[in-house]
């Protein structure tokens, strides 16, 4: 790898400066992003392994960053298992066929792996393109958030009828949970043995949970899946909305990266880590749409606070929106790279 400075970090090694990647960093917010979008459906760009190695290489090529990762989506794992999913521009991702009972769950086939055999050819061609220059970043969505999508259907507010499922019939959802992460890893491994170099688990909506939910729904679903995982030399990044409260916890799965919301001091998270547990983070991406000085001086100040500490890799404590400005993102890499200690 001729830019190790992200697996370095994520392994918390000493780098000359904090590596930088940005959570959708291949989106919406680019303007040749939409030049493909325009011409294609979502899912088809995801299950077009040339299509989504364009995507994947957009932030390579125009932004400059330390880290690539994968162009998919977190929901291809509930769709792999039976889950009727659709993408519509404005509404989000639907599942036409919601999970509600036991039937349902039934229902869900663990043995699907052969289904996302795509993204493992999409891995291949986006590593022949990386050409060894810099790291690429799988991933998968974790078991409570695929959770959520299906028992809900979508995208939702408040979680109610996942909730629901949780306290009304607890069995059911650890049947549903438990499927998911089965899948989950088999899946991870699969991107492993493609060639990705590092993984990262999003929990995107673990903040709707209790600390108590939280320990029993998710927690120890992450922490088998990252049991499960062959990750010799690969480093694992747990990541979830709720990082900041949650992080002692996530410690417990033994990830080698807690990516954190931007709720909280990182050095204070860090501190309170085990030793050998990288961060990540933890800029809010509103910062982004500010003036170009302020972008400089926020970044700045995180990189002050966090000067002489092993294990520190620059992100966003979200993803970055779709209507910030480009120029605006590249400028803070720019910025980040330019930074030495």
């Amino acid at each position: 790898m001729k830019n190790n400075l992200f697996l370095d970090a994520a392994f918390s090694k000493k780098t000359e400066r904090p590596p930088v990647w940005m959570m959708r960093q291949a989106g919406r917010f680019m303007p040749q992003y939409w030049e493909i979008k325009n011409k294609y459906s979502f899912l088809e760009m995801c299950k077009t392994p040339e299509i989504a190695a364009d995507v994947t290489m957009l932030p390579v090529d125009l932004l400059g960053i330390d880290a690539a990762i994968l162009f998919s989506d977190i929901l291809v794992t509930g769709e792999a298992m039976g889950g009727d999913l659709s993408f519509t521009q404005g509404v989000g991702p639907k599942f036409a066929n919601p999970v509600r009972n036991a039937q349902d769950v039934e229902n869900l086939n663990v043995d699907c792996l052969s289904e996302l055999q795509y993204v493992a050819d999409a891995i291949k061609v986006i590593q022949q393109r990386l050409n060894g220059n810099i790291p690429l970043i799988g991933f998968a969505g974790a078991p409570f958030t695929v959770m959520s999508y299906l028992v809900e259907g979508g995208s939702s507010k408040d979680f109610k009828l996942t909730k629901l499922m949780l306290h009304n019939q607890p069995e059911l959802a650890h049947q549903l949970l438990a499927k998911i992460a089965k899948v989950t890893a088999d899946y991870l491994n699969l991107q492993i043995a493609a060639g990705v170099n590092a993984i990262q688990i999003f929990d995107s909506w673990a903040l709707a949970l209790s600390w108590n939910d939280y320990q029993e729904f998710s927690h120890r679903y992450i922490q088998e899946i990252i049991a499960n995982l062959n990750r010799k030399d690969i480093p694992v990044i747990s990541f979830c909305k709720g990082s900041s409260v949650f992080a002692p916890i996530m410690a417990e799965a033994k990830p080698d990266v807690i990516s954190v919301d931007w709720n909280a001091d990182l050095l204070n998270i860090k501190n309170a880590l085990p030793a050998g547990i990288a961060v990540q983070g933890n800029l809010d991406p509103h910062i982004l749409y500010a003036d170009k000085t302020v972008i400089k001086a926020q970044i700045h100040k995180l990189f002050e606070r966090m000067r002489g500490t092993e294990g520190f890799i620059f992100n966003l404590g979200h993803g970055i929106m779709p209507d910030i400005p480009f120029d605006h993102v590249k400028y803070a890499i720019e910025v980040v790279k330019e930074f030495r200690y």
